[in-house]
């Protein structure tokens, strides 16, 4: 049974008590994968803009380059698809920039 402390005493939770907690723990365990891709899009979103210059028009690269530069933007945007754990989702590797 779980404890809690009350005035300075630790005594056990009442049953409506430890459902509300057993409760609280479920929702924020199935709300881990959505939490997990969060964060792994804020690390995505800076890298994508920091290579948004390389889809402009009057970008200086050659067109390898830039077909270089669409694949690794391509890949970053597309680097949550098919994750369905926290596990998964830990394990990414970012691409490599051109």
């Amino acid at each position: 049974m779980t404890k809690k402390y009350v005035d300075g005493v630790l005594v056990d939770l009442t049953t409506e008590e430890e459902n509300f907690r057993n409760q609280e723990i479920a929702e924020h365990n199935a709300n881990a994968l959505n939490r997990a891709l969060d964060i792994l899009r804020q690390k995505r979103k800076p890298l994508l803009l920091q290579s948004d210059w390389t889809d402009l028009p009057n970008a200086p690269l050659t067109d390898e380059k830039k077909s270089e530069w669409q694949t690794y933007r391509t890949n970053l945007r597309n680097i949550t698809n098919g994750l369905t754990t926290v596990e998964q989702v830990e394990a990414v590797e970012f691409p490599e920039k051109p």
